[in-house]
């Protein structure tokens, strides 16, 4: 069995890596900052590396230690939120991880729901781009996005999802949009890390090419959902996602639901052995049920 660093100099060192100091690291840790350097200092021997630049100026963080703490801070974060439930006698814990934008746009919706319908289960959701790594116990469940390329894992699509342009109301009828060439003349809102991109669309349903740069661009889709009700411009976006959006009626799909392309792109992913856990058996189904015709 691989030997692990003792368990004080990885805190060590999360805690001057987030802090970028080591008094403040020290004071966190109800150290001293001598005792914090130490740790550090310990750990670096281990590994074999610098984790830090030390000067006059302060502390700087090296592309090597970056690199580590990227790996090991999921962890840390695991073992202290699974310490805390056991002193507080929490038992029965689920860890769910998901991309951002459907996490707050048709999660946090219905999680009401899931708490209502299993009080004895607690959770935990954390939402970000980066995929949780299961095998530094990170989360039970991950909801992700994107093309599905994860072997040795369960992958579970969601519901199948209607990419449309979108737009407010108030924007269609201010430049008179009725066919897809109407959209080059105006702005057209790039989301990211979309699977379907605008030269997609347009490659399926327009007989102009679309649009190589884009004024607006957006990470999230619940930004880009956010700057078309403003009227910045057009949204190429999940009608199912935008959900909420469209029945306030601050967006309205351009040219219908029937000119959109439909993807598979939410997947429910998770190691076999988590389904065995109670928890996370009530979470999939609940999901599964929440999921049934949303597409």
């Amino acid at each position: 069995m691989a030997v692990l660093p003792p368990l004080p100099n990885l805190q060590a060192f999360e805690a001057v890596a987030r802090r970028k100091s080591f008094a403040l690291a020290a004071a966190e840790l109800h150290l001293t900052a001598s005792a914090v350097s130490h740790q550090v200092a310990r750990l670096e021997s281990y590994l074999g590396i610098r984790l830090f630049e030390r000067s006059a100026h302060g502390v700087r963080i090296t592309t090597a230690g970056e690199a580590y703490l990227a790996r090991i801070q999921g962890a840390i974060s695991a073992i202290t939120a699974a310490s805390m439930d056991v002193r507080q006698g929490v038992s029965n814990t689920l860890y769910i991880h998901s991309a951002p934008s459907i996490a707050s746009l048709w999660l946090m919706a219905r999680l009401n729901d899931f708490a209502r319908s299993y009080p004895e289960i607690t959770f935990n959701l954390s939402a970000a781009h980066s995929q949780s790594n299961f095998e530094l116990g990170e989360v039970d469940i991950d909801i992700r996005y994107g093309i599905p390329n994860w072997p040795g894992l369960v992958v579970e699509p969601l519901f199948e999802e209607r990419i449309v342009p979108l737009a407010s109301p108030a924007f269609i009828r201010e430049y008179r949009l009725r066919k897809p060439a109407d959209l080059l003349g105006v702005k057209l809102i790039r989301s990211n890390v979309s699977v379907v991109q605008w030269a997609d669309w347009f490659g399926e349903f327009a007989d102009v090419r679309a649009p190589e740069q884009f004024a607006v661009r957006f990470d999230r889709a619940q930004m880009s959902l956010d700057a078309a009700t403003q009227g910045l411009g057009v949204a190429l976006e999940s009608a199912t996602v935008a959900a909420r959006h469209l029945e306030e009626k601050k967006l309205k799909p351009i040219f219908g639901l029937e000119r959109a392309i439909k993807v598979k792109a939410h997947f429910a992913v998770y190691p076999a052995h988590h389904a065995r856990r109670p928890a996370v058996a009530a979470f999939l189904e609940w999901l599964r049920e929440q999921a049934d015709g949303q597409g």
